[in-house]
């Protein structure tokens, strides 16, 4: 079966090579204990190493069953020594950081025997040698002989055809030795074993065959065999070659970790700081971002994308600002000029016009199925232009409207007199854009069919009562310090209204002043005021005498009517109170009262039912407050002589004292070529110069400032728009003159006499001009038309059209969809035409998004000089891994010895490093995990935000782990290919 043919041997080359072997050949039978003799150095051990596989002969040939070893691979060298091969060592060669059962299955793993099996088999062969109480104790824990049984039970495991033992007994006393040479002696009943021995005796008691050598060639043999008898080969079985799983790779190296603890820590702390940094620095990053996109989503709402039906173009009113800039003209270097500030922000912003939004047609691209926007959008807002009248009483039962800008109307009034309020709206309206002093606020619905948007729900705690859920519910806001402003607290009916003019003109005079009432309120109080809506079209009485309509808000007994009856308006009732989140970085709601989106609905829903409201529908062309036709824009101005006629006829329906003041009107009315004419002699002559010497002064009195600004305002016109202004100026002066000397005139005469005169119209007589009758005509004739229009009546009555909202507010939850969302309505405009195009302002825009973007680049960074120290320890790991190879190289050998590929020892060291680098990533994420605690506590202690808060993702941690594990196992790769690339026998010679 086992057949040696002119083997040789040779070591080394040149002038250091060694013959080891010198043509050896011989051959063994079956079953047979031989016994191999000779001194130290005769290459004993060698020819035992060629015949088990773990060296390579020089030349000659090694046959087995039959089947030459000349064309052997590595592969199949492996499975000749798992299937067919058992060594004894006089070593014993045993793992030490495994169990006996565990060094004995070992063999068995290779050859891909179940667990069961591998079990069964390993007990099996260490109850035969003696061992079955001894299964769990590691090496160290056992003698000399037991541990020299083990390994005979290892060798004999896998069943071999072959057992070889170097030396068994070297180490053993007599009476050991006589147990393992029964042993072997047993077991070389049914298969071939081979044995180099010193020990002549031991070969003359046990051996059935004595070979001796002498310097590398046979020179004795006792019982010599030339393997004539069965020089046939046998017909190759095919063995399953043996292979390592990646579960045994992983076991080995788990309990050699396991006898080095303080080692295998210290090392894979050293791996983890690497991962620690980065984990800490992912970790402040997320918290970081997380905070900014909380931030985002805050303010993104407090600034939506808001675009309106009727737009102020702010463009074009920067650019005219801007170009009247660079139209300055060259100046001298040593005078100082005004710069016209006040002269072009006033031009451009007269200039500056306004753009209309179809936003009928933008509804609509928003409400398609296919619409691309709403994949950016975080909520949607339609806004209409409800007019919600709402009343309570304040405290002294006066029934007020809750609305800020009349009761500073009002306010305004009672101090400085009618047209005052007038004034104060206009201001107040040019600071629209600035803030807002809307008492009431229509909350942000949520989606699919929520009645309040989770948004609204995270900015605002309901700190009493109930979140609104129903048309006529509202919820009290108020700030973070549980204060309404006295306008809002006025506004509400909660102060008395009367008290706002007081306070005014306390301020005013810097005076003091103690109001009454109270200064505070309870939740239950607040949520017991109650407000009235009444829809303006259900204001108006029809008259049955006259068919009119009457406004009963304009009496004191029509609005008690209204606020009192059950049958006008619905009754709102205050459920809830809510108050920002202290972690909200922003918060959307400006308003004192939130309204539910249902609230509109019922106003659009019911607004359209008003008997009012359907006769202005159903008759668009009429007026339905005055029964006039609206104005189609098609009429024709009539001539002088037409509205001479005309107005003679009305004359008749007037009373004497009527026709005197007409009269007296119309006499006082200068001729347009008269006037022209006295302009033209004033100014003929004039320069510029004398024009701003002569209007100065005049200027600056009417305007109430000094001489010196109305030098820089004037200084600001060209020549034209200063002349023409100084005209117009002394044509209203001669006008007003004339009219004074005409009433001076006539001031004599009596209203009969000057209606006498009046009444000469139809006569050739009489003293009025054609135009002076036209201008009568266009004065005191009763319109023909209605002076309103269609749309404005509806808006007067509150009537919308849900088709078509005053604007649309979208949402958005980062920048990035903001920007998103800009780009598709950018899309939308190059798709449609002109009319349909959607301008609005960006408020957003103002906001910087490239904070996000630093954050990250610092991030990036700081993981990236951190990344080195994680190569560095992973380089380190990589060195140990080398060291443990060298100490493990007798473990490479017993390896190779049973069979393991190259691959496989390879896989061992692998695994090691791959649990290394498990380790290290574990541990780094579990010492982050505990550094966070006082981190966030710092965080939280130096800026005074709780919600920013440093924490690392889970799937971070994971990939963290898996960057150790992979770093950790490319620096253990040339330590591995080294540990592969080990001779097995100089491996087993490594002590």
């Amino acid at each position: 079966m086992l057949k040696l043919s002119d083997i040789t041997k040779v070591y080394g080359q040149g002038g250091s090579r060694v013959e080891a072997l010198r043509g050896v050949s011989i051959a063994f039978r079956e079953s047979e204990f031989v016994a191999i003799l000779g001194h130290s150095g005769c290459g004993k051990t060698t020819l035992l190493n060629l015949i088990g596989g773990l060296d390579q002969y020089t030349s000659g040939d090694l046959t087995i069953s039959g089947r030459s070893t000349k064309d052997f691979k590595d592969r199949d060298w492996d499975a000749y020594r798992n299937h067919s091969v058992g060594f004894v060592f006089q070593s014993y060669n045993l793992i030490p950081h495994q169990t006996v059962l565990a060094n004995v299955e070992l063999a068995l793993t290779l050859s891909g025997v179940s667990r069961g099996e591998r079990r069964r088999r390993a007990v099996e062969a260490l109850t035969r040698v003696g061992l079955a109480d001894q299964l769990r104790k590691k090496p160290n824990q056992m003698s000399g002989g037991q541990m020299q049984r083990v390994a005979i039970a290892r060798a004999l495991v896998n069943d071999p055809e072959i057992l070889l033992a170097d030396e068994p007994t070297g180490a053993l006393d007599s009476e050991t030795s006589v147990q393992v040479m029964e042993l072997l002696k047993e077991v070389a009943r049914d298969r071939l074993v081979i044995m180099v021995t010193h020990n002549p005796e031991l070969a003359q008691r046990y051996a059935t065959r004595t070979v001796r050598l002498l310097d590398g060639k046979i020179i004795a043999d006792s019982a010599p065999y030339d393997g004539e008898a069965s020089t046939a080969p046998k017909k190759h079985q095919h063995k399953r070659l043996p292979s390592m799983s990646f579960t045994t790779a992983l076991g080995l190296s788990l309990h050699n970790l396991l006898t080095k603890k303080g080692r295998t820590v210290l090392t894979a702390l050293a791996g983890a700081i690497g991962i620690i940094g980065i984990a800490l620095i992912l970790s402040l990053s997320t918290g970081i971002q997380a905070y900014i996109d909380q931030v985002q989503e805050d303010t993104l709402s407090s600034y939506p994308i808001d675009i309106q039906a009727e737009t102020m173009d702010m463009t074009s009113m920067m650019t005219a600002m801007m170009s009247a800039r660079e139209d300055e003209t060259e100046q001298e270097p040593d005078r100082v000029y005004a710069s016209t500030v006040m002269y072009d922000m006033m031009n451009a912003m007269t200039s500056a016009g306004s753009e209309s939004n179809d936003l009928k047609s933008f509804r609509d691209y928003l409400e398609s199925e296919d619409c691309p926007l709403l994949a950016h959008v975080s909520a949607l807002q339609y806004s209409y232009d409800l007019s919600l009248d709402l009343y309570t009483q304040d405290p002294s039962g006066q029934i007020i409207r809750s609305d800020v800008m009349e009761l500073i109307e009002d306010s305004m009034d009672s101090l400085y007199g009618e047209g005052a309020s007038g004034l104060t709206s206009a201001y107040m309206g040019s600071m629209g854009g600035f803030g807002s002093l809307d008492v009431w606020e229509e909350i942000l619905p949520g989606e699919d069919g929520q009645v309040i948007s989770d948004l609204v729900r995270e900015q605002y705690d309901l700190v009493y009562g109930d979140w609104p859920q129903a048309y006529d519910e509202v919820v009290l806001v108020i700030n973070e310090n549980n204060q309404l402003s006295d306008l809002m607290l006025y506004a509400l009916g909660l102060k008395d209204q009367s008290q706002m003019a007081q306070v005014t003109s306390a301020a005013l005079n810097q005076e003091t002043i103690d109001t009454e009432g109270p200064s505070s309120w309870s939740y239950a109080e607040l949520c017991q005021k109650t407000y009235k809506l009444v829809l303006p079209s259900a204001c108006f009485e029809r008259d049955p005498v006259t068919g009119g309509y009457t406004d009963l808000r304009e009496t004191e007994t029509g609005l008690e009517y209204l606020y009192n009856s059950d049958d006008v308006g619905v009754t709102l009732r205050v459920v809830g109170i809510l108050r920002p989140n202290p972690d909200a970085t922003a918060t959307m709601l400006t308003g004192a009262m939130g309204y539910t989106s249902l609230l509109s609905d019922y106003v659009l829903e019911h607004v359209g039912n008003q008997p009012i409201v359907t006769a202005q529908l159903e008759d668009p062309d009429t007026d339905v407050f005055t029964g006039l036709p609206f104005a189609t824009g098609q009429e024709v101005e009539p001539a002088d002589a037409e509205k001479k006629e005309a107005f003679l006829s009305y004359l008749e329906t007037c009373s004497t004292e009527e026709k005197a003041a007409m009269y007296l009107d119309a006499a006082a009315q200068p001729d347009a070529d008269l006037l022209a004419q006295t302009v033209a002699q004033q100014m003929d002559g004039l320069t510029r110069a004398d024009i701003e010497a002569m209007v100065t002064d005049q200027y600056a009195q009417e305007m109430g400032v000094d001489a010196a600004t109305v030098t820089g305002y004037i200084a600001g016109m060209d020549d034209e728009t200063l002349f023409a202004r100084v005209e117009e100026a002394m044509e209203a002066q001669a006008a007003q003159q004339y009219a004074a000397m005409v009433k001076q005139q006539l001031s004599a005469l009596s209203n009969a006499q000057l209606a006498q005169l009046m009444d000469l119209g139809g006569s050739p007589d009489s003293p009025l001009t054609l135009a002076q009758y036209a201008y009568l005509y266009d004065t005191y004739m009763p319109p023909t038309v209605s002076d309103a229009t269609f749309e404005e009546n509806l808006e007067r009555l509150g009537y919308v059209d849900r088709e078509s909202p005053a604007a649309i507010r979208i949402y958005a939850a980062t920048f990035a969809d903001k920007d998103a969302i800009a780009d598709e309505i950018a899309a939308y405009n190059d798709a449609v035409a002109e009319e349909q195009q959607i301008t609005y302002t960006d408020y957003v825009a103002l906001l910087m998004s490239s904070i996000t973007t630093i954050i990250q680049a610092i991030s990036y960074v700081l993981i990236a000089f951190v990344a080195i120290s994680l190569v560095v320890s992973s380089i380190m790991i990589g060195i140990i891994t080398y060291i443990s190879v060298l100490e493990r190289t007798k473990e490479i050998g017993i390896l190779r010895s049973i069979g393991a590929s190259k691959h496989d020892v390879s896989q061992v060291f692998n695994a090691e490093t791959l649990i290394e680098g498990f380790v290290s990533g574990a541990m780094g994420i579990a010492v982050t995990l505990l550094l966070l605690l006082p981190i966030n506590a710092l965080i939280h202690h130096l800026t005074g935000i709780e919600s920013l808060t440093a924490f690392l993702p889970w799937r971070a941690a994971l990939i963290l782990v898996l960057i150790s594990m992979v770093l950790t196992l490319i620096a253990g790769l040339i330590p591995s290919r080294f540990a592969a690339k080990k001779d097995p026998v100089e491996a087993l010679r490594t002590e």
